[in-house]
């Protein structure tokens, strides 16, 4: 079966779209009535007579066909047949029929113009018949009768094209504001992804972040619930050590949090993004929970320059350390990094495994720096080495 046009697109009209519409329909309705009633009563015998009833049909029928013209969108096909019919008889009916006709060819359906076409022909021989009939006083002139469907059929093609531009207009127009609703649409949705990616990434940092200083906490503590001989002075830096990492990871959390809570309306507010300056830190706070730490950088050309390069490898450190200290406390931990500009930056943290293992299950930690450095074009590996010491490698790219 044959498949049904698509309905053009018909824009809702304002109000004022829709009065010059209908104030042009009487305009042009009024006019020609004027001069069709000036011209025939002139050869009417009796104007007060049968003429006179004539011409306020004429008007009365444009009346009615001025009427029409609000169902002309509902049924456009039947609207403009009924009024090019009325002017048959009523050129009062013009006005009205041309917004009628225009209003049918914006819906270009090409039986619609075939079908009205045919009674325009055929109302434009039959007017003439009528006129001449109706008012015998009016010279009867052959070649004023052609130019008469002359202009009635140039009259149906001006009004076809013009019905044609607009409706080919809208449906540009119509084309043009869903392709930039679409736009939006996908705009909307790249940066929904980025947002979701970047809490995705946050999640992340607050995991390496916070076990990094709930690790020093739960360290310390234990050390104060299981240590009786320290003095005054080392349970006062323990427990200043304590209070002073618990207020780090709440300040983290609730930064973090806030961004997590704000997504794209947090002005001004930032994750942590430490880099491989705060290293020193680190180690810092790493020795100050009872670990050594040695740090190598002697095949180190400089320091990454690239800040994703440089937070990165942070991180990697970061969650080494931290996983040393949890599953081997005490134990010597050694931090080697390596490496260029136009090559990669190897970084190598080695710890001696406990005499007894802990037993506690890991965490997502390395899984995470997995797939970090994947996401930097990398590679980390993890596992027991042959001097039996638990190493984490990772290579990740330096951009010369």
């Amino acid at each position: 079966m044959p498949q049904k046009p698509p309905t053009p697109p018909q824009p809702a009209l304002s109000v004022w779209s829709r009065v010059w519409r209908y104030l042009v329909a009487i305009a042009v309705g009024v006019t020609a009535w004027a001069i069709s009633a000036a011209e025939h009563t002139n050869f009417a015998p009796e104007p007060e007579g049968v003429a006179v009833g004539l011409i306020a049909l004429d008007l009365l029928l444009g009346v009615l066909t001025l009427g029409l013209l609000p169902l002309r969108r509902r049924y456009p096909l039947v609207v403009a047949c009924l009024t090019t019919v009325a002017t048959t008889v009523s050129t009062a009916s013009i006005g009205p029929a041309t917004i009628a006709l225009v209003s049918m060819a914006t819906w270009r359906r090409r039986a619609w113009v075939i079908v009205v076409g045919a009674v325009t022909l055929v109302v434009s021989v039959l007017s003439e018949v009528y006129y001449r009939t109706a008012f015998p006083g009016t010279p009867p002139d052959r070649f004023v009768m052609l130019f008469g469907i002359l202009v009635g059929i140039t009259y149906f093609v001006a009004t076809m094209a013009t019905g044609y531009y607009i409706g080919t207009r809208r449906e540009l127009v119509a084309s043009l504001q869903e392709q930039v609703a679409t736009a939006d649409r996908e705009r909307e949705l790249a940066s929904e992804r980025a947002r979701d990616a970047e809490r995705t990434r946050i999640a992340r940092e607050m995991h390496d972040v916070l076990a990094h200083r709930i690790s020093l906490v739960a360290l310390h503590a234990g050390a104060l619930a299981y240590r009786d001989d320290l003095t005054r002075e080392e349970t006062r830096e323990t427990a200043q050590t304590i209070q002073s990492n618990a207020q780090l990871a709440l300040s983290e959390l609730r930064q973090v949090l806030g961004v997590l809570r704000a997504g794209t309306d947090a002005a001004g507010i930032e994750p942590p993004q430490p880099t491989l300056a705060e290293l020193p830190a680190l180690l810092a706070d790493a020795e100050e929970a009872g670990s050594a730490v040695t740090l190598d950088t002697t095949d180190l050309a400089e320091d990454p320059r690239p800040q994703t390069l440089s937070r990165t490898s942070f991180r990697i450190v970061q969650e080494a350390l931290t996983n040393a200290r949890k599953h081997a406390p005490g134990e010597p931990v050694s931090v080697r990094l390596a490496g260029g500009p136009g090559a990669q930056l190897r970084i190598e943290v080695r710890n001696s495994l406990s005499a007894l293992p802990d037993g506690r299950p890991g965490g997502v930690g390395l899984a995470g720096l997995a797939e970090r450095a994947e996401l930097a074009g990398g590679e980390l590996g993890h596992g027991v080495g042959s001097d039996g010491s638990f190493v984490v490698e990772a290579r990740l790219p330096w951009p010369a």
